[in-house]
């Protein structure tokens, strides 16, 4: 069986893979470790880019853009390896990136994933809007990192590079115990796209796992956060997916109060957008508590399933304050100064 797997998942990324699949190959040299491109039915020419000028890599052809989520689930069914890393293809990464995080779930048995460093491809001493130094949760479903709290992004001082337990660890450069990952049911393919891996992450840490960020190894991200205008498209998802995973994940003692102060919170957001004269958004948001609502049904065999597979209720990584209230009232708007409150 092969010791790791990095699985870059494409669609129509044939700029980012001439960009960024030469770092990957050149890094990634450890024995026992290959490459795969899995290709979700991309029309440009991205797999005949990986076929002729990256003979080295394998390539996984999907039969249709099944989005992020489900895109690698049907990967993951094809690769056989004791770790799999969920890469984006637009990440750079550093010589030895993947020898820490390796080591590190070699003599951890109950890690059952992990992340490293993630930092900004652009402003290479600025942490990474996706990620981070690690990912953590308020009460009420807003997520932030070490290095990231809501839009600010801090410097990378050194001041993350402790390894530690989070909650959540990003898509962008996931490494996971592919039996873990088969056994917790993988992402949540009706998701599609933004809060899979929080999803997937609270479900491996109500089972009992661990996830840490490792900060010696550490990856240059382009990632989507530099858009100051938020894209609607990704506001339905967020705003919708997070509210899916809140119910299928909330202990039964905080999910209707929990739902009661998301609801105020969403409107606030709304009414903020409005106040900018920015429709689209309020309607997102709108759309999104609507499609929450008329989805909940059909997650709640999922929700009843994941209760039944707690074995811990209450997550330390999971913060019991508002987010909001802190970081926007208070302006506690770093991982630090947060950490000083309450810890």
């Amino acid at each position: 069986m092969i010791k790791t797997a990095v699985v870059i998942l494409n669609w129509n990324g044939e700029a980012m893979l001439r960009q960024f699949l030469p770092s990957v190959i050149a890094s990634s040299c450890e024995e026992g470790t290959v490459v795969y491109v899995a290709d979700n039915a991309s029309t440009d020419g991205s797999c005949a880019v990986v076929e002729k000028e990256f003979p080295s890599v394998h390539l996984i052809r999907l039969d249709k853009n099944y989005g992020f989520a489900e895109g690698y689930n049907r990967a993951l069914q094809q690769v056989e390896a004791e770790y799999v890393v969920l890469l984006n293809s637009d990440v750079e990464v550093t010589e030895g990136w993947l020898r820490d995080m390796v080591a590190y779930m070699d003599t951890h048995p109950d890690t059952a994933a992990c992340q490293p460093k993630i930092l900004s491809y652009r402003h290479r001493n600025m942490f990474e809007y996706a990620g981070a130094s690690g990912g953590f949760m308020d009460r009420y479903g807003y997520p932030f990192c070490r290095g990231r709290v809501f839009d600010v992004v801090e410097k990378d001082r050194g001041q993350y590079d402790e390894v530690i337990p989070v909650f959540w660890a990003t898509g962008a450069a996931l490494m996971i115990r592919q039996e873990v990952y088969q056994k917790v049911g993988g992402l949540d393919g009706r998701f599609f796209a933004h809060m899979e891996e929080i999803d997937l992450c609270w479900r491996l840490r109500s089972q009992g796992f661990q996830l840490v960020c490792i900060p010696s190894s550490k990856v240059y991200h382009v990632g989507g956060a530099t858009l100051k205008k938020e894209n609607p498209r990704k506001t339905f998802l967020n705003f919708r997916n997070n509210l899916l995973m809140l119910y299928k994940n909330l202990p039964e003692e905080e999910l209707a109060s929990v739902m009661r102060v998301r609801t105020f919170l969403d409107y606030c957001a709304a009414l903020v957008w409005l106040l900018k004269g920015d429709w689209a958004n309020v309607k997102a948001v709108c759309e999104a508590r609507k499609e929450f609502h008329r989805l909940r049904p059909q997650f709640a065999a999922d929700r009843r399933q994941n209760l039944a597979n707690t074995v811990l209720n209450t997550i330390p990584e999971r913060w019991g304050f508002s987010l909001i209230w802190q970081a926007k009232i208070k302006g506690r708007n770093t991982y630090s100064a947060l950490f000083k409150i309450f810890h």
